[in-house]
């Protein structure tokens, strides 16, 4: 049984917007920050955005503060992002994460498990 689902990606023109959702354990939802991360091939996982389960405190890349957010609904052991206003430059394959707590988007090395990732794609 996988620890993370994620789902909500697809295709979208520039300007477009998508919600990925991840569904957790309730034991890593619970435990862990909650973060998405997001890949281009040939370069390494870059964190996007994060939330502490517990207290709801959210942090954000500089690259996508104000277009992204990120959400939690803690009955269906969720995280959600919201990405409005994408980008080309968003374009890369998302992954849902479950980190150690650090008052930041965390980095790969501070990360406990991975979801399987979702592809988002925005053409210009």
């Amino acid at each position: 049984q996988e620890d993370m689902v994620e789902s909500g990606g697809g295709s979208v023109q520039a300007g477009g917007s998508l919600r990925l959702s991840c569904v957790a354990s309730a034991y890593t939802y619970r435990r862990y920050c909650m973060a998405w991360f997001r890949q281009v091939p040939g370069k390494e996982h870059e964190g996007v955005a994060s939330i502490y389960t517990l207290g709801g405190s959210t942090y954000y890349a500089d690259s996508v503060e104000g277009r992204f957010t990120i959400s939690q609904d803690n009955a269906k052991n969720t995280v959600y992002l919201q990405m409005n206003s994408l980008k080309p430059e968003d374009t890369a394959m998302y992954y849902c994460a479950a980190a150690y707590y650090v008052a930041r988007v965390p980095r790969m090395s501070e990360v406990g498990a991975w979801g399987q990732g979702t592809q988002v794609t925005v053409s210009s």
